[in-house]
This record gives C-alpha cells, sequence and structure tokens, in this order.
C-alpha cells in the first residue's frame, strides 16, 4: 500500500484511492461524539444558506472561521456537544458544516476511491478499517487552520495513523507538548472567546475513543456520513 501525506485544500482535492480528511479541531472528533449521543443520521454540507433550508427539520451544527452561524442550533465544538448530550442528537438528524473538515471531505469525493473521517478519537479504527481493505493507495489529508495553514493536531494525527498502518515509531507525549503549546490549542485555552470553549483541545487529543471509522458517501440531497464497524 502507497501512502501519501497531503495537506490543507490542496490536498484535498489531489487525494486518491482511500481518501483519509483529518480535522482534530474539531470536525472530526465532533461528529463521532454526536453519534455517541445518539445521532440518527449526520450529513455533510458546505453550503450555509442549504443547511438552513433544513432548520427545523435537522439539528445544525457547525461554524464559518470558527464563528457561530446564525441560525444554527449549536457551534462545532465537542465539548458544548458534550453538554447538550442526547437531548440534543437522541434520535435526530444532524447536518454538520465546518470550514476545513467538512469542505475537505466533499472536495476529496471527486477523485478519491472512498472518503474517510478522522481525528484521535478514532484513528485507529479508521487504520483497522484500511488494513483490512488493503488499497492500493491511501492519501492522508491534514486540513489544518481553515483548509489554509497547517496545523501541529492535524498533522500529528496523519502521524499516528501512518504509524497505524507501517508500524512506524510514534510519540503521542510529544505531540500532546507539540500541540498543547501551539496557537492552534492556546486560543482555545486562554479562554477568551466563547465559542472557543477551553476545554476543547484537551477532549481532541484524547485517542481512540470509537471503535468505528467514519465514511462520507454521495447520496441526495447531502454527502451522508456512516459509521463503519471494524471489530
Amino acid at each position: 500500500m502507497h501512502i501519501e501525506r497531503l495537506y490543507l485544500r490542496e490536498g484535498s482535492l489531489a487525494a486518491r484511492g482511500t481518501t483519509v480528511i483529518i480535522d482534530v479541531f474539531r470536525a472530526f472528533t465532533c461528529e463521532p461524539l454526536m453519534f455517541h449521543y445518539g445521532a440518527e443520521r449526520i450529513f455533510i454540507e458546505g453550503d450555509i444558506e442549504k443547511c438552513l433550508e433544513r432548520r427545523g427539520e435537522a439539528v445544525l451544527v457547525g461554524e464559518i472561521n470558527e464563528v457561530p452561524i446564525d441560525g444554527f442550533d449549536l457551534t462545532n465544538s465537542p465539548s458544548l456537544i458534550m453538554r447538550e448530550g442526547s437531548r440534543l442528537f437522541g434520535g435526530k438528524t444532524v447536518i454538520h458544516r465546518t470550514t476545513s473538515g467538512v469542505t475537505g471531505a466533499i472536495a476529496s469525493l471527486e477523485r478519491s476511491d472512498e472518503t474517510l473521517l478522522a481525528s484521535f478519537v478514532n484513528a485507529r479504527a479508521t487504520a483497522e478499517y484500511i488494513l483490512k481493505k488493503r488499497p492500493s493507495r491511501a492519501s492522508l489529508v491534514s486540513m489544518g487552520v481553515r483548509s489554509m495553514e497547517r496545523a501541529p493536531e492535524d498533522d500529528f494525527c496523519g502521524d499516528y495513523i501512518e504509524s497505524l498502518l507501517t508500524g512506524n515509531s510514534y510519540d503521542h507525549i510529544e505531540a500532546m507538548r507539540t500541540i498543547l503549546a501551539h496557537e492552534t490549542a492556546q486560543k482555545f485555552i486562554r479562554g477568551d472567546k466563547k465559542h472557543l470553549p477551553r476545554e476543547d483541545p484537551a477532549i481532541c487529543i484524547q485517542r481512540d475513543l470509537f471503535d468505528f471509522a467514519l465514511r462520507a458517501e454521495r447520496g441526495a440531497p447531502f454527502v451522508e456520513v456512516k459509521k463503519l464497524a471494524v471489530q
């Protein structure tokens, strides 16, 4: 299996084979949590107006450039998802919109054989799914900040998934040290913006909380995210 490391918006467009779109802060930490709290279906969509057309029919979760979207039920925050829990998500359909992960996943569908969605919380399950399929090519795409600037949390998550696929070494202690010292985490930890809860980075760097991978699948009217059991 050939493994290619790609980055940002350009990487999502260049990805081929089995593509893994990585967004640790915070899109693909949020989606496993929403399933955990009982979401029945999750769809992803980049167009805000299309999301808002479904207001009242689905729970709208998302952000634009990290800022909450007027008319949405919740911003893209794992700690806020945990606070709401099954009360908000149990048995519900969710439409999820984010600047990096969601838009990158949708972009990758055009040329990839399949698109998986990953963060630390489901990294091992994602790797196990790939190892069972044994594709000839896997593209690991770190989406970074707004799909424009590389971020250590996504790069280290790519390192971790690659290590699980290849047996290469990986040091999560060094990853945590670097991630938490970087501005991508510090802007949460400072706690000076309500929409960036200080708890989020601590949740996002937890490894292997979930035993399922996530796959984005084209459908009508939105791309749907499906759980893939690997046990």
